[in-house]
């Protein structure tokens, strides 16, 4: 059994339209100490070439609730740039969301408790995701 006093977070993104990581998301990482305290930011990193952020803030000591912040429409809207520039064509490209993303960003709200690591991947499309606590 695990002696820490914090909570540890990790987090990668998976691109499943195209079957890949998703390289180069902004992730931003806050905590609060109870269901009614403040968020507190904490900081953030950007996806690597394999989807992950390896580098996340550390939590504070007391830290009950955790959010990630995925910035997921530059992300997509350098795709559809590469696409274009490509004349790839791909299925979801010209819905009427007119960015080209339904979801611009994605914030993920969690629970921990201490001395648990939570890995917390995003499954991630245009206009879907999904998430669940990995390992």
């Amino acid at each position: 059994m695990s002696t820490s006093t914090t909570a540890s977070v990790s987090t990668h993104i998976l691109d499943t339209s195209v079957g890949r990581p998703a390289r180069g998301v902004s992730v931003q990482l806050s905590a609060r100490g109870g269901r009614d305290a403040d968020w507190q930011a904490l900081g953030g990193s950007a996806t690597d070439a394999d989807g992950r952020c390896k580098d996340l803030p550390d939590l504070p000591e007391g830290t009950t609730h955790v959010r990630l912040d995925f910035a997921v429409e530059a992300y997509f809207a350098a795709k559809t740039a590469d696409k274009q520039a490509d004349a790839q064509q791909d299925a979801p490209a010209n819905r009427d969301s007119g960015t080209g993303v339904f979801f611009p960003e994605v914030a993920i709200t969690f629970a921990v408790v201490p001395g648990e690591h939570y890995h917390v991947p995003l499954l991630l499309n245009p206009f879907g995701y999904s998430v669940y606590r990995g390992s």
